[in-house]
């Protein structure tokens, strides 16, 4: 075991949100617990996540990386709003090695995150989402080295379809090949109207292999999926709002952020929703899509059954009654 990766594995135990330490934090406030449906989260929970994710920052910088993964918590009325901000400058958020690594770190940490409500993708570099595979790193790995390193990708873009939690990909710019498969597995999507996207492996004598084969018909039909990946054409957000590729397409602003900021309004009207119950929904839904209609109703009643002793099911009776807004707590 490298010596950063030893330093990763011991920082698992730091943070409450990662339970391979089995800590429990006194207090109040959110974190899911899966025998009841409520989960307690304190201050004090925010606090070392912050030290801990500082803490990662540091051990990228000693190994001599830089951050190309980031995570942004955002506060005051958009609190449980996180952001993955992607800032690979240098090579267009390209997916290497150290921009993989980074993100699944993160996303890992997402997984069992106390907070987090909602979890926006998002990019720093003007006019780019992610440009997709890094060619030049790929063109240096022998034939089985790709293929483990494109397993791996397929591996975390799983690991972000199957984020408990809502999540939004902001396309702002450029998202091609790799880059639109990690929108792809986000459960919506926001782009500019001018923003490019497109799986254009084909091109390039591959295929979509992290995913986009698979989902990219799941969201936008077989027949035009097809058409899509057998071109390898690319195609603007206008276009693919109105294949349905993404859920909301805006004019660009001169700040070069309006999918960001429409991706942002998206999750502020889930943000005051029930998270369990949200949680739930997302739940019943991605696995009842895979399965025949009994199956999925057995899946939905589950869920459903998770629900029902909630105090968040509660308040939001009390709410309706009383003719008031629910303040949901998330237990």
């Amino acid at each position: 075991m490298t010596p950063l990766l030893r330093k990763l594995v011991s920082l698992r135990c730091l943070s409450p949100n990662l339970p391979a330490c089995g800590r429990r934090s006194p207090g109040r406030s959110a974190h899911l617990c899966q025998g009841r449906g409520a989960h307690l989260v304190t201050e004090r929970s925010r606090s070392v996540a912050a030290v801990a994710r500082t803490h990662l920052r540091q051990l990228h910088a000693e190994a001599g990386e830089a951050v190309e993964v980031d995570l942004k918590r955002l506060d005051g009325g958009d609190d449980g709003i996180v952001e993955v901000v992607m800032c690979r400058h240098s090579a267009k958020n390209a997916l290497g090695n150290v921009f993989v690594s980074q993100m699944r770190e993160l996303v890992s940490s997402l997984s069992s995150d106390a907070v987090a409500r909602v979890v926006v993708f998002r990019s720093l570099v003007p006019g780019v989402f992610s440009a997709g595979a890094d060619l030049k790193e790929r063109a240096l790995m022998t034939d089985s080295e790709s293929d483990l390193f494109v397993q791996g990708l397929r591996s975390l873009m799983t690991q972000i379809a199957v984020l408990p939690m809502p999540t939004i990909a902001a396309i702002d710019g450029v998202a091609l090949g790799g880059g639109l498969e990690l929108a792809l597995a986000c459960d919506l999507r926001c782009a500019a109207s001018s923003a490019h996207m497109g799986l254009i492996e084909t091109t390039r004598g591959l295929l979509p292999g992290a995913g986009g084969s698979q989902r990219l018909p799941r969201t936008i039909g077989v027949t035009l999926a097809k058409e899509l990946i057998f071109t390898g054409r690319r195609i603007d957000g206008q276009t693919a709002l109105e294949m349905g590729l993404v859920n909301r397409a805006v004019e660009q602003s001169e700040a070069g952020d309006a999918a960001y900021r429409e991706a942002l309004s998206l999750a502020r009207e889930i943000l005051p929703q029930a998270p369990i119950a949200v949680r739930m929904a997302k739940e019943a839904m991605n696995k009842g899509v895979e399965v025949d209609m009994t199956s999925a109703m057995a899946i939905e009643r589950m869920c459903y059954a998770r629900v029902i002793p909630t105090r968040d099911r509660q308040e939001g009776m009390a709410a309706f009654i009383e003719k008031r807004p629910p303040k949901y707590i998330g237990e």
